[in-house]
């Protein structure tokens, strides 16, 4: 009715370390404000999809959706990715899918120190920009599989919802102001 949300209004609080984990649909520019978000930060980062075997990446290229079984191996070198930095007090930012609330179970199975940036879309918008994607092992012809997937965010589970509207540069500050965070590596505001 008008009122804004109060988590709207102030930072959201997070655990220290933290590794965010931006996730979405193919196309929906997570590597694009991962690499921003952690250059500003100062933070540590991991493309996710580096950590695909090459099995699932052939696979993936010649238009075939990977099963949970082809995910599973890489969603336990995401987690892995994650714990080394919580274990060494870092804060770091990866690129994740995270397509549905079992793989996001795998990679925050500590169950705190990880935060889930849902970069959401509609099918349309994520569509356009695949169109002008250039080499990707993802094909544009596989975002259905990726959509029919999706669980999104669940209220239990860690995370904020992005619209990826505007560019990302914009979307890597509103990340940053939703959890308080400023620019050159010194974590929360004071």
């Amino acid at each position: 009715m008008g009122s804004m949300d109060p988590l709207d209004m102030a930072p959201l609080p997070l655990a220290e370390p933290v590794v965010l984990v931006v996730m979405g649909v193919s196309g929906s520019g997570k590597s694009t404000v991962a690499a921003l978000l952690a250059g500003r930060l100062g933070w540590a980062f991991e493309e996710g999809d580096a950590l695909h075997p090459q099995t699932n990446i052939d696979k993936m290229a010649a238009g075939h959706p990977l099963t949970d079984e082809d995910r599973y191996p890489w969603l336990e070198k995401v987690a892995e990715w994650v714990d080394r930095r919580l274990d060494q007090g870092e804060n770091g930012v990866i690129t994740c899918s995270a397509l549905k609330r079992s793989y996001r179970d795998i990679i925050n199975r500590r169950g705190s120190g990880v935060v889930f940036v849902f970069l959401s879309g509609t099918p349309e918008t994520i569509s356009a920009r695949l169109a002008e994607r250039h080499g990707h092992f993802m094909p544009a012809s596989m975002l259905g599989s990726q959509f029919a997937d999706l669980e999104e965010l669940s209220p239990g589970e860690p995370g904020i919802r992005i619209d990826v509207g505007p560019g990302p540069g914009v979307i890597a500050q509103e990340i940053m102001d939703k959890f308080g965070l400023r620019p050159s590596g010194t974590g929360r505001e004071p």
